[in-house]
């Protein structure tokens, strides 16, 4: 009888995160109510050889070939049957309890659908980590944000988000997700291929009845950065492309396209600002995301009639003119 969770490590060619941050989720997760899963895509590296000689106790999925992020994880979760499933990236390290918190949660709230733990970073202990930090919001024109994380100001965890809160989005780096609500609202979007997948899956899962909450009490420790740095032209493609995806997707007839017309000006701002400052790639990455992001919305002709999008705050107003940089000064303007 398989056990109430599945913790599914997703895995190409990451033998090095593996050899560094497993030990500490083998040694930190709870394996009387988990089991650990590397779902592989396809990785030709020592990958699989390493968990077969030092971690006899995790199980693995091999997949035929690179599916990438979101169809990797659709794929590996398809094949499971596990009550809920937590979408752990390969490189967090896991604190003692940190499934139980989750798992605990989720039995006493049938109303929640998704919840993430806090998320502090590897390199600063003592901080927020960029993706997700103490739960994921999103502004009145779908700029993400989180409570510890507005933009690149990151906070120091000083406890002042230690509350469980609904939240409008979970981090895909620690999700933890009822696995039938996964299947049912289509799971991760793999044309989004990265960025804002989760968040537009937390979307659907709210316009299901659900919640999406954050449950500090747990906690594990995210290296982020990944593979793409901030300043990188196609991590700033993928970024304007998919953010417009997310409106077109999930905003109903009544406001959706006064909301994208928004969106395209402030996103003439960020070009005028990359022409400016003489950075052409990124510049003429938000015009390619433009464009495919116009080639892409015609595959999605369903739209929901609820709007789930926030009338406040204006993150790029708050936080550019009137200078709050925390959650906590914005809680206090609401």
């Amino acid at each position: 009888m398989n056990k109430p969770v599945a913790v599914i490590i997703l895995n190409w060619n990451g033998q090095e995160m593996l050899s560094r941050f497993l030990p500490e989720v083998v040694k930190t997760t709870d394996n009387n109510i988990a089991d650990i899963i590397v779902a592989d895509n396809g990785s030709t590296d020592g990958s699989l050889q390493l968990i077969a000689e030092r971690f006899p106790e995790v199980k693995t999925i091999r997949l035929d070939r690179n599916y990438g992020f979101a169809e990797g994880y659709n794929r590996a979760i398809a094949m499971t049957e596990y009550r809920y499933t937590v979408l752990l990236n390969s490189d967090v390290a896991t604190s003692q309890g940190w499934v139980n918190s989750l798992f605990d949660y989720m039995e006493s709230h049938p109303e929640t659908g998704a919840v993430q733990p806090k998320i502090r970073s590897v390199d600063h202990p003592d901080s927020f980590e960029y993706a997700g930090a103490s739960g994921g919001y999103i502004d009145c024109n779908g700029y993400p944000y989180c409570r510890g994380r507005i933009f690149d100001n990151v906070e120091t965890d000083h406890g002042q988000y230690d509350d469980v809160a609904k939240v409008f989005w979970a981090s895909g780096a620690a999700l933890m997700v009822r696995s039938s609500l996964y299947e049912k609202t289509g799971g991760l979007d793999a044309d989004f291929f990265a960025h804002m997948e989760e968040i537009d899956l937390c979307w659907r899962i709210q316009l299901a009845g659900y919640n999406i909450e954050v449950v500090p009490q747990s906690i594990v420790y995210h290296l982020g950065g990944g593979t793409l740095p901030a300043s990188n032209p196609r991590k700033t493609y993928l970024n304007f492309r998919n953010n417009l995806l997310l409106l077109h997707k999930n905003l109903p007839d009544s406001c959706r396209r006064k909301r994208l017309v928004i969106r395209r000006l402030y996103d003439t701002l960020a070009w005028a600002k990359f022409i400016v400052s003489l950075d052409f790639k990124n510049a003429s990455a938000i015009l390619h995301a433009h464009r495919d992001f116009r080639k892409m919305a015609q595959a999605y002709t369903s739209h929901p009639d609820k709007n789930l999008l926030p009338s406040k705050p204006n993150i790029i107003f708050d936080y550019f003119l009137r200078r709050r940089s925390t959650f906590s000064q914005l809680k206090q303007d609401s």
